[in-house]
């Protein structure tokens, strides 16, 4: 790789700032030392595994690096024969093995399996667990370098016996001074150590009086540190023990040095793995910040490349990812150079080198700040002419210095090459420049490299031509605000915008003018179908973000059009479940009213007395439960679906002709309370609601207006299905309702294929209906069989008061096996 060209990429300093993501000295120098590989393999191998580690760390966000210890220069001391490491060396790989053993221990977790299995298996092979022998180094030694007590028990008990000997001496000596005449005495004086051993301050002229050794005098010579010779006795005691103590201190690190040296070997590879690791995990941090995607990666690079959502990341490091504009880049098989153009301070500089870099960076084992579905090439070679190359030092020119790396890029790139070059074809005359960068991009495409080229020059923006092998590309400028939008546009050359720039800049008109009459007719033409295309881009481009916000907005709206479906059929059973059972439950309560109704109708026949008071009494109960049955089934559908709107009450006068809205009965209306009315319907009279009213049509409020109604033909309505028999007939059997409507009441009820109680009932019931509509006549289906339904239905009718005459059937109304009832004129009001 060329050296040259990762110094104008950059790459060092892209490399330092992913370092400093890493915990210890050694990892950052492993993240310092990465350099772009060329073996496919290799690459692919290095960037598993910073996934893996990325994969690590995205599921235990709060995770830190153990510490990794500076313990080389320890571990090769191992290696010598004899040698003794010092206490803090011994420290540190304590540090060593506790940080293996807990990196070994984190990656063996079956939720690490991914990672400890797959590309780290050999990284996690590497670290050792030692638990027993990390725990005799914490035992010995600790982090400021001392050996401890308990490293043996002759250390213990010899520095038991150093701390009595000191004591004893500072005791001796703090007597002795408390006795000395206060002339020689120093104010404040104390015992203190010189040269380490115990002395006493004194003045110089006590020093005949007081004797001794004199270690030490202060600046004035006027005091002097003497020790006295009652405790000389007593420091060489103390002496002999200190050098009992370092030889002890000595024995014991040799020991454990000893213990060390045999597995030398697995804490250098376990050194290695943690630094190892220390750097993935840097090069992780630094993908996850970037929001980076790993790469895919290429076969062979005259495949192309194809670059999604890329970004340069000092730019990243530097003014944060919200700021910097992604690009994408596309490049097919066929499609060998780009030529990129537009205005100064465009970006193109930084495009070339944020591509580079994302090669350089992927082939290193860095995830570049890439997004998902990029995919790159392995590159055999990077070429780079980016920047100022004036050399003054070698005397050469600018124009000179970029000769001198267009020449070797020439000589050297090949079809597995890089080739980024800035501002291609300046620095000389514009048609030499040209001229030379024209034969420079045809000769690296016939080669296969590679090439991305920035240029001003309209000679280059023409040789974007079928099967040349080149591609213009051009970054966006806002004409407007005359700033760069950063925004790579590939398929077609940009603008240089110099004029325009340099007129919002307050440049004088006149010699703009003029500068514009002096440009190439077919650089201008150029320039006015690039200004169109701009123009035309910039309103689909606004057409395209309205029609995605408006399609964001639909289907938002769609989105909570469905929710409220959701909801409300969700309501809707819920309300229908329960509507069917508040239906259940009234007609289980009006089951069990009308059934006490006939137990005390038959209880009334049973005994005699007061027929007519108990059918006046069950039809009140019934039509009373009627009445609740009604209302439970407004409030229920008040609930269910907001409350309905009362109706308006009608003016009723007495004697007019109505019908009770919950039961279809008619009546006439006898007394008019407030809002309530008293009807009297047959032989009922029932307190009911205005609103529960509604008159009958005709009706004139006199006594028998309406008249009666005539039997008609029949038609089924609700009841058991009819089976077609009867004389005349198409009710259903076994009481089945015929009538024109729900509310209406049966001309006829089929009796036939019922027990007698059950025809009781159910004939007493069809006569309660029929006298209640004012229905002349009733037709009692019964047929002819044994004779025992006809009977007892002619005795019943014989029985009830309201009958007038009783006949049997026409020869049309089914003979014999048919009863017609006809009841009496109602009494007037």
């Amino acid at each position: 790789m060329s050296d040259h060209a990762l110094a104008v990429l950059e790459f060092e300093r892209v490399l330092d700032h992913v370092a400093e993501r890493a915990a210890s000295a050694a990892g950052k120098r492993r993240v310092r030392a990465l350099r772009p590989r060329s073996r496919r393999a290799d690459v692919a191998r290095e960037l598993d595994r910073v996934g893996a580690v990325m994969t690590f760390h995205e599921e235990r966000p709060d995770w830190g690096m153990p510490v990794v210890p500076d313990v080389d220069d320890a571990i090769r001391r191992l290696a010598v024969e004899g040698a003794v490491l010092e206490a803090l060396e011994l420290h540190r790989l304590g540090v060593l093995l506790h940080s293996s053993r807990a990196l070994g221990r984190e990656l063996a977790r079956p939720d690490a399996a991914e990672v400890g299995d797959g590309p780290l298996g050999p990284l996690r092979d590497a670290l050792v667990d030692m638990e027993e022998l990390e725990r005799e180094i914490d035992r010995t030694v600790d982090a400021e370098g001392s050996v401890l007590d308990s490293a043996s028990k002759e250390l213990r008990r010899i520095r038991d016996r150093l701390r009595g000997a000191h004591g004893r001496v500072v005791k001796r000596l703090e007597s002795y001074l408390g006795g000395l005449n206060e002339r020689y005495v120093v104010p404040d004086a104390s015992v203190t150590l010189r040269e380490g051993r115990y002395v006493i301050p004194v003045r110089r002229e006590a020093r005949r009086e007081v004797g001794g050794i004199v270690h030490d005098e202060s600046q004035t010579g006027q005091t002097l540190y003497v020790e006295p010779p009652e405790a000389i006795e007593a420091m060489n005691e103390l002496r002999d023990l200190e050098r009992e103590e370092v030889r002890e201190v000595r024995r014991v690190l040799a020991a454990l040095t000893a213990r060390l040296a045999p597995v030398r070997d697995e804490l250098r590879g376990a050194l290695a793995a943690l630094a190892d690791f220390d750097g993935l995990h840097a090069r992780a941090r630094a993908a996850a910040d970037w929001r980076a995607d790993v790469p895919e990666l290429g076969d062979d690079p005259s495949e192309g490349l194809r670059l999604v959502g890329a970004r340069h990341p000092l730019l990243i490091e530097t003014h944060g990812l919200s700021e910097v504009v992604p690009y994408d880049l596309e490049l097919g098989p066929e499609e060998r150079a780009v030529v990129v153009s537009g205005p100064n301070t465009g970006g193109k500089s930084v495009f070339l080198k944020a591509t580079g870099l994302a090669a350089a960076l992927t082939q290193s084992g860095v995830i570049p700040p890439v997004g998902a579905g990029t995919r790159l090439p392995v590159f055999g070679s990077f070429y780079a002419d980016i920047g100022d190359e004036q050399s003054i030092s070698q005397s050469l020119s600018t124009f000179s210095a970029h000769l001198s790396n267009l020449s070797e890029i020439v000589d050297s790139a090949d079809g597995g090459s890089l080739v980024l070059v800035d501002e291609m074809g300046t620095g000389t005359d514009p048609a030499e420049g040209a001229a030379l960068a024209r034969a420079m991009l045809e000769e690296l495409v016939a080669r296969g490299a590679l090439t991305l080229a920035s240029s001003h020059l309209g000679a280059l923006k023409r040789l974007d031509g079928e099967g040349s092998g080149v591609v213009n590309a051009s970054l966006q400028f806002d004409a407007e605000r005359m700033e760069p939008t950063y925004r790579l546009v590939k398929g077609r050359p940009g603008r240089s915008y110099g004029l325009a720039i340099a007129r919002g800049l307050g440049f004088p008109a006149g010699v703009l003018d003029r500068a514009e009459s002096y440009v190439d007719d077919d650089e201008a033409r150029m320039e006015e179908v690039l200004e169109r295309l701009e123009a035309r881009e910039t309103e689909a481009e606004r057409l395209v973000r309205e029609l995605d916000e408006e399609r964001a907005r639909t289907a938002r709206l769609s989105e909570e059009l469905e929710g409220r479906e959701q909801a409300l059929s969700e309501s809707e059973a819920a309300h229908a479940a329960q509507a069917r059972e508040d239906a259940r439950k009234l007609l289980l309560d009006a089951r069990t009213e009308v059934e006490e109704a006939v137990r005390e109708l038959r209880r009334a026949a049973g005994s005699g007395e007061g027929f007519d008071d108990a059918v006046h009494r069950a039809r009140s109960r019934v039509e009373h439960a009627a009445e609740r049955a009604r209302r439970g089934a407004e409030e229920h559908a008040e609930e269910a679906g907001g409350r309905r709107t009362p109706r308006s009450p009608i003016e009723f006068e007495r004697g007019d002709r109505v019908r009770l809205r919950a039961t279809g009965a008619k009546g006439r209306v006898t007394e008019v309370r407030a809002d309530r009315a008293v009807v009297e319907a047959g032989a009922v009279k029932l307190e009911v609601s205005l609103e529960d009213l509604e008159p009958v049509e005709g009706g004139d409020g006199g006594p028998g207006a309406g008249g009666r109604r005539s039997g008609g033909s029949t038609s089924s309505g609700r009841g058991r299905p009819s089976d077609g028999a009867g004389a005349g007939s198409g009710s259903a059997r076994g009481g089945g309702w015929s009538g024109p409507d729900r509310g209406a009441a049966r001309l006829e009820v089929d009796l036939r294929g019922l027990r007698v109680h059950e025809l009781e009932i159910e004939l007493a019931r069809a006569l309660d209906e029929a006298i209640l509509e004012d229905l002349p006549e009733l037709r009692i289906i019964h047929g002819k069989g044994t004779g025992a339904l006809r009977k007892r239905v002619g005795e019943m009718l014989d029985t009830d008061r309201r009958v007038r005459t009783v006949r049997m059937g026409g020869p049309t109304e089914g003979g014999a096996g048919v009863t017609v009832a006809g009841f009496k004129e109602p009494s007037g009001p």
